[in-house]
């Protein structure tokens, strides 16, 4: 049976049952021998080229260049810290002194009502804009009598700028001739001398904003508006910036009426109204939705207020879309529902802001009963209500419960009233902000977020902007004016934090208080141009277990502290996962809501730092040892014939040196400066450019003593390399960097990460998607990498400063392999290049004997057909045995998701989309002239322009990317899965059972690498397939991750730890208005017959703008 054939290998016994005599002869004390021999081959050829001891002894006969330093971590956190924090509180500084000029302007200014736009003199941001139509011809520009400024390229800004001027921006639905704007600019016009006295204080500053709370942007420098392809919809009262600085936390519960009243384009517009009111909330706040009509329900799987998180919202923005309407209106339902929501203190909330929004086609019922319950006398939650469609409803009732709870009531009669309406709700949240005064002028730094101008990442310090005046009673005037803001690059924060001293594998990160990382290497958005923050969690940033979750709430929690912690972590490739040990410390950043952490792992305690003597830097006589010239001389090409071709890593060695994507010209740009300036230049970075040149004369001397010495073709070896942290990769012979396609930066390859992370000798095979094709192998040499850190030991102090390995020949390896995984002794094995292996009794055709890596991908195999898979994970070349290696626990799954990823958007249902909402007229409604001048009237007219501009308004999903992009790119959660090496014995043998078709299969560890050996019978036959194990990267199917699951154990946050969500003497008097339009006929005439122009179009409407 099969089973005692398992039993009779385990004994290493020659009882032979057929069928697989093949496999019985290898017998476990056989394998052992095969394993032992590749064991010792590769230790022997490492020995020979790695030249790992070579290179020990050169650092310590050069121990006089360089001293050895240590890497205190508290010390170096405390530091960091110090130093954001004063770089922080000069940026708010600067936003104070804006702020209470801007308040002091407005309280100073006369309002005019006769106030003219000629009157009024700026720059237009938007002016020199072009847009295109859908068609691709270019818009005509509305006349504008805005200044004409010259601008200049600016480094700090990426853009060209004008310092002498503040730029302005004005929503396109917002009519700039109007009073109110009028006046807006008329007083912020005064806001750029102080724009421009902050930046002569503080050279470093970048965008210094107001965005005032009618719409309008004011900005310096001035520069053009970097608006997308089509009419510009960007309104700062919807930025994320905006949206904190304006109000305090808010816990908001949506009911939507979707009684049988509610429906067709009522419907749509409600639906597209709670999309929107979704996008004015940020992750300080919490939310649900639900719908009603004789019950209440919830919208989605969230049974209770979640966090306004990105997913969680897009969550409710899908589900919003299911709505259907039937049934009869029970306001009862409806707000019971969403009292019962808001009083649940089971539940991690804002605790701030308490409000209901109610959206509704109209109804008679006052549920007056329902506030007296729950809401009076106190109260504490406020109701907003939104008369949605055009109808001819009594809306008293709306208006009723909205002003006797201190809420504010907002008509929708058409898609062109939504975004106001559905924002303008934060002016009443201000109230208390604003009466609270000095207290509620709090700086706020914001999470990071993508700028609307071209910085990148950013950060924004906001300050809330208060109107003084007083009316004729001497009562305060309770209206915010704006929020005033500061952006802060994230890359200027970076350089204060320390690098290369940390080593490859050490990092700092700093957190704020919803856990969102600030800054980690792992924070690489793939998308830009989008309104949401960059939300990523540190739980998401690296692989989350209980020490990581408690290091977490240390930091939010504000406290300092240092944990050593055994961890798991990706490979930068993200093919592997290894088990490492870290050390985190970690301190609050004082004065803001973030937290600073550093890791370092135990090889980088202490590091390396030149010592190098004004004799050799200043290249004028030789050093024993190693001398300058002859540093500098090897970094030449002319060099690398014999020496063996040079990558240095791109740093900012100087600040005059030129960075290039192209090592060689970065080499040259490297050499030339040299030349114009020495190493000891205070523009340079001493640092980093003193350990460069102490690394190119150590692994120049490894070439000298080791490497020119040695025949690679004898040992079947395509290359052999050093590289180091001090930014130099060596290799050697010259022509083999033709072929070398690893990181000219080492603390950016994964080779020489993972090398410094495990013990012994690191393969890494050429990595293979499941698509690669024998063919792409013709006319190449293809390479597997070998390589192990170099461990120093001076004084005590134990450090990693380099890398070195071999690049192995894969076909004449293949080969070699038939022979040391075989019973043969051939005296020349060790330098035979191709060894014709034919004696089936050593080796059995029907045997099959591969190497596999700590990943599961197939480096080396005994058949042939395998070769051109060497790179891909085992699954794909033999998906039964691999999970059988993996149902035996040789290897562990983790599985993670990436949501920083980009995917091509995904093709989209017609369902709900602007098109089919819009109303088309009949013939006798075009012949009615009292028609034309109608509300529906106009709300077409609306519809067409939105439909226009922003065709996404009634769909569900988000357009993202640049601008101009034909498919646009849009953002997705990607599924990862790694495999990696569990904590099974060495040695394992068993049996994949599937009666006539089992097989028997020997897998064992080799010592000092990373390789898995296993040996196994063929497959006799097909019947016995098993699910394939899949390791590429993939998008999560929708709702994976479960977020109706998540939400249920939240992850630890804390909210603003003040909040102004009353004061006593509070008017709640106004508290509620329509909205009205007045269009002129001639306007109406023509673009109704645009609009059935259009509605007989088979043109589709052009994709949404990206904002």
């Amino acid at each position: 049976s099969a089973a005692e054939r398992a039993v009779n290998l385990a004994e290493g016994t020659n009882f032979l049952p057929l069928p697989s005599i093949p496999l019985l002869i290898c017998c476990v004390s056989g394998m052992q021998y095969w394993a032992r021999r590749l064991e010792q081959e590769i230790d022997g050829v490492m020995r020979i080229f790695g030249g790992v001891q070579q290179l020990r002894g050169i650092y310590n006969e050069n121990r006089n260049l360089f001293e050895v330093k240590e890497n205190v971590p508290r010390k170096l956190v405390e530091k960091v810290a110090g130093d954001i924090e004063s770089l922080l509180a000069k940026k708010v500084r600067a936003l104070k002194r804006l702020a209470n000029a801007a308040e002091k302007f407005q309280k100073a200014h006369h309002w005019q009502d006769n106030i003219r736009e000629e009157d009024i003199e700026y720059y237009d941001s938007k002016a020199d804009t072009e847009y295109d139509d859908p068609d691709g011809e270019e818009i005509e520009r509305e006349k504008s009598n805005s200044l004409k400024l010259e601008f200049t390229d600016d480094a700090n800004f990426k853009t060209k700028v004008n310092y002498s001027y503040a730029a302005v921006q004005i929503p396109t639905d917002i009519y700039k001739g109007s009073t109110v704007i009028l006046n807006e600019l008329n007083w912020t016009q005064a806001l750029e001398d102080v724009f421009i006295e902050n930046r002569k204080e503080d050279p470093s500053l970048l965008w210094q904003v107001f965005g005032s709370a009618t719409g309008v942007t004011r900005y310096y420098p001035a520069t053009p508006w970097r608006a997308p392809n089509k009419i510009d919809l960007y309104d700062v009262r919807r930025r994320p910036w905006y949206i904190q600085g304006a109000s305090s936390p808010k816990d908001m519960v949506i009911i939507v009426d979707v009684s049988g009243s509610v429906s067709g384009l009522t419907l749509k517009l409600m639906k597209t109204s709670v999309y929107e009111m979704l996008d004015t909330l940020s992750d300080d706040d919490y939310v649900n939705v639900a719908s009603f009509n004789e019950k209440a329900k919830p919208v989605s799987c969230f049974k209770h207020l979640v966090q306004a998180n990105i997913r969680n919202k897009k969550v409710f923005k899908e589900d919003v879309q299911g709505m259907v309407a039937k049934g009869t209106t029970d306001y009862k339902a409806g707000f019971e529902y969403a009292f019962d929501q808001l009083q649940n203190s089971n539940i991690t909330r804002a605790n701030c802001n308490k409000m209901i929004m109610m959206f509704t086609d109209g109804g008679e019922d006052r549920v007056q009963d329902v506030f007296e319950k729950y809401n009076w006398p106190n109260k504490t939650v406020r109701v907003f209500t939104f008369s949605v469609g055009q109808h001819n409803y009594d809306v008293t009732p709306l208006q009723w419960m909205a002003c006797a709870n201190k809420g504010y009531y907002f008509e929708i009669p058409s898609i062109g009233a939504i975004r106001i309406n559905t924002q303008e709700y934060l002016d009443v949240l201000g109230r208390p902000m604003v009466l609270a005064g000095n207290r509620a002028k709090q700086v706020q730094w914001t999470n990071v977020y993508q700028d609307a101008l071209g910085l990148g990442l950013v950060v924004t310090g906001t300050l809330p902007v208060f109107n003084l005046t007083e009316d004729s009673s001497d009562r305060k005037n309770q209206l915010i004016l704006g929020v005033m803001g500061i952006d802060v690059a994230l890359n200027d924060i970076k350089r204060l934090t320390p690098r290369y001293n940390l080593g490859a594998n050490g990092y700092v990160f700093a957190i704020d208080l919803n856990g969102y990382v600030l800054l980690h290497p792992n924070l690489q958005p793939q998308i830009i141009n989008f309104r949401e923050p960059v939300t990523l969690d540190f739980l998401d940033a690296e692989l989350e277990d209980e020490n990581k979750e408690e290091i977490r709430r240390s930091m939010i929690d504000g406290n300092d502290g240092q944990r050593f912690i055994k961890t798991l972590i990706k490979s930068l490739d993200e093919q592997y996962i290894d088990e490492v040990f870290r050390t985190y410390t970690w301190a609050p950043i004082k004065s803001t809501n973030y937290s600073l952490g550093l890791v370092l792992p135990p090889y980088s305690t202490y590091y390396i730092q030149a010592n190098l003597s004004d004799q050799i830097l200043q290249v004028k006589s030789p050093c024993l040892p190693i001398s300058l010239p002859v540093y500098f001389e090897y970094l030449l090409p002319n060099s690398f014939e014999s020496e063996g071709h040079v990558f240095i890593a791109p740093r900012e060695y100087c600040k005059d040196l030129d960075l290039s994507d192209n090592n060689t010209e970065f080499l040259e740009n490297f050499i030339a400066l040299m030349e114009k300036v020495t190493p000891d230049s205070k523009q340079c970075d001493n640092f980093l450019l003193h350990n460069l040149i102490l690394d190119t004369g150590i692994t120049q001397q490894l070439v000298e003593r080791v490497w020119k010495d040695q025949d690679l073709n004898t040992y079947s070896l395509l290359a052999v390399f050093a590289a180091t942290d001090g930014g130099i990769t060596r290799i050697f012979p010259n022509k083999a960097a033709d072929d070398w396609e690893e990181e000219p930066e080492p603390f950016n390859a994964s080779f020489y990460r993972r090398s410094l992370d495990n013990k012994g000798y690191i393969f890494k095979p050429p990595y293979r998607d499941a698509g690669y094709r024998e063919l792409d192998l013709e006319n190449n040499t293809i390479g597997i990498l070998v390589s192990t850190a170099v461990e120093l030991s001076i004084g005590g102090k134990t450090l990693k400063p380099a890398v070195v390995g071999v690049k192995l020949d894969l076909e004449a390896w293949a080969e070699k392999f038939k022979v040391l995984a075989s019973n043969r002794t051939d005296r020349d094995q060790l330098g035979a290049r191709r060894v014709r292996v034919g004696d089936a009794a050593l080796l059995p055709q029907d045997l099959i004997c591969v190497l596999i890596d700590d990943g599961g991908f197939l480096v080396l195999s005994n058949q042939e057909d395998h070769w051109y898979q060497v790179g891909k994970f085992f699954s794909e070349v033999d998906a039964n045995l691999m999970s059988a290696l993996y149902n035996n626990s040789f290897y562990a799954r983790k599985e993670s998701y990436d949501f920083q990823s980009v995917c091509a958007p995904e093709a989209q249902s017609n369902t709900g989309a602007a098109p089919r909402g819009v109303f088309v007229p009949t013939v006798a409604d075009l012949l009615n002239l009292a028609w034309w001048t109608s509300a529906a009237a106009w709300s077409l007219f609306q519809q067409f322009l939105y439909g226009l501009t922003y065709s996404s308004w009634f769909q569900t999903g988000e357009s993202l990317g640049s601008p101009g992009m034909e498919a646009r790119e849009t953002s997705c959660i990607m599924k990862q899965t790694q495999y990696y090496f569990s904590t099974v014995n060495a040695t394992y043998n068993a049996i994949i059972d599937c009666g006539n078709c089992s097989r028997l299969f020997h897998a064992q560890r080799l010592a000092n690498t990373n390789l898995l050996f296993v040996v196994a019978d063929k497959p006799l036959c097909s019947q016995c397939e098993s699910v394939k194990l899949l390791q590429a990267e993939v998008r999560a199917p929708p709702r994976d991750p479960n977020q109706c699951e998540l939400v249920d154990r939240p992850r630890y946050r804390k909210g603003p730890h003040i909040c102004f969500d009353y004061n006593a003497t509070e008017d709640t008097s106004d508290c509620g208005r329509g909205a009205s339009f007045a269009p002129s006929l001639g306007v109406l005439l023509s673009l109704q017959l645009l609009l059935l122009y259009s509605s007989a179009s088979r043109h589709p409407l052009p994709p949404a703008a990206c904002l």
